[in-house]
């Protein structure tokens, strides 16, 4: 069709039909909330128990929702914690140091080594993908062992190092920034060498900013991770612990066995608390990096 001299092209867009019935949708959204309630249960419970008095934590059969919330518990662990020759804020510094540390120097040492793999195909870049692929089968009990035995032959046992540096290896990083990185068009890194930017220009100021939504989910996992870790294998001096050790030992009944069971709910909750705001806070991130790298939740 012309017009004014030139042509336009009328393209008919058809709008996608669902073939699916009213009753049939209806029936999807009923399964989809019912495996909602079943999958936010333990969180609901574990925030519950935390709030609870131990008659309503002993209580059989056990209730979900608390009747007679109380501070207690948080009280509770605040005095042990104090009785602590190591105070709380120690323990503290300590997991941030490790988790800070280990976050960051995963998330630049992951999109920089997969930089050269999306873009540079130099030789034998299909053989390393593959070995990062099966890396990623390995657990962290598979690989404990020779990380020990490596911190322990360079001397960084009993360190921060020792639980930073294995952070810096973790294959699902780079599995991901390359996976990401590779559906960059080309053409935007080839126009940046036109204008005379270097290769680390180029990483740093167009790569790195289309690569958000990987290097955010890149932070929550590795902290998470780093979060969690105990480190009892590599630190052995009371003054370099994190806080999750210690809320171990508390778990462990090392300091109050079963009196101490609404204690252990409020340290748990604690435990949670920051990872699970860290989650929530960028999950539409997450959900998009797994869609694109081809990972299913």
């Amino acid at each position: 069709m012309k017009k004014g001299g030139h042509i336009v092209v009328l393209r008919s867009r058809k709008k996608k039909r669902l073939n699916r019935s009213k009753a049939g949708t209806i029936f999807l959204t009923f399964i989809l909330i019912l495996f909602g309630l079943f999958s936010i249960w333990p969180l609901v419970f574990t925030v519950c128990n935390a709030f609870k008095p131990l008659s309503e934590i002993f209580i059989f059969p056990p209730k979900l929702w608390v009747q007679n919330p109380t501070w207690d518990n948080f009280a509770d662990l605040g005095q042990i914690m104090r009785s602590s020759w190591v105070p709380f804020s120690r323990y503290m510094f300590n997991t941030l140091i490790i988790t800070v540390g280990g976050t960051i120097g995963h998330v630049l040492l992951a999109s920089m080594a997969a930089y050269p793999l999306a873009k540079h195909k130099m030789p034998g870049h299909k053989l390393l993908f593959s070995m990062i692929v099966l890396s990623l089968m390995f657990s962290n009990r598979v690989t404990g062992i020779p990380n020990y035995i490596v911190m322990s032959k360079i001397g960084l046992v009993d360190q921060y190092a020792a639980l930073i540096l294995p952070a810096f290896a973790y294959p699902l990083g780079l599995y991901l920034m390359k996976q990401f990185m590779e559906q960059i068009p080309d053409s935007l890194i080839e126009s940046g060498k036109i204008d005379g930017a270097s290769e680390y220009r180029i990483y740093w100021q167009l790569i790195m900013p289309l690569v958000k939504p990987a290097w955010l989910t890149l932070i929550i996992l590795v902290f998470q991770q780093l979060w969690g870790s105990t480190g009892d294998q590599f630190l052995y001096s009371e003054q370099l612990k994190p806080l999750s050790y210690i809320f171990g030992q508390i778990v462990l009944g090392g300091k109050g066995g079963v009196a101490r069971s609404g204690v252990v709910a409020a340290a748990a909750l604690i435990m949670i608390m920051i990872p699970m705001i860290l989650f929530v806070l960028s999950q539409s991130r997450v959900i998009e990096t797994m869609s694109t790298s081809g990972m299913k939740e």
